[in-house]
């Protein structure tokens, strides 16, 4: 892994934990940190408002590049989509159970949370 590349996680990992203590602020309930699995990666699963919630987290210095949350693209989505649904999987919530799927955006100093942000992509 280049120097670069290594950096890049070591503040990612930096804002998801920011994030997950933000997030309990609000009230969410974290579950779990950075789950893995062939499909995809999860930053956050949390509870809240009686939702299962796959929450991303994204960082931008500034917004040369666009906002955070236009970095969750379709195929982003995609990826976070098959990850929750092996989550699921696994730990045996059915189909019906309410889940959603969250992004956790810093720019410039202050968070955005996007509850909802994007729907199940099969």
């Amino acid at each position: 892994m280049t120097e670069y590349k290594k950096n890049n996680r070591r503040t990612g990992s930096a804002y998801e934990q920011k994030a997950a203590a933000y997030l309990e602020s609000l009230g969410y309930q974290v579950l779990e940190k950075n789950f893995y699995c062939r499909a995809g990666e999860i930053d956050l699963i949390a509870a809240e408002g009686g939702f299962l919630v796959f929450i991303e987290v994204k960082y931008r210095n500034n917004l040369a590049c666009g906002t955070p949350q236009e970095a969750v693209d379709h195929r982003k989505q995609r990826r976070i989509c098959r990850a929750a649904a092996f989550y699921c999987l696994k730990h045996g919530i059915g189909e019906t159970f309410p889940c959603r799927f969250d992004v956790a955006a810093f720019t410039g100093g202050s968070w955005t949370i996007i509850r909802n942000a994007f729907d199940y992509l099969p």
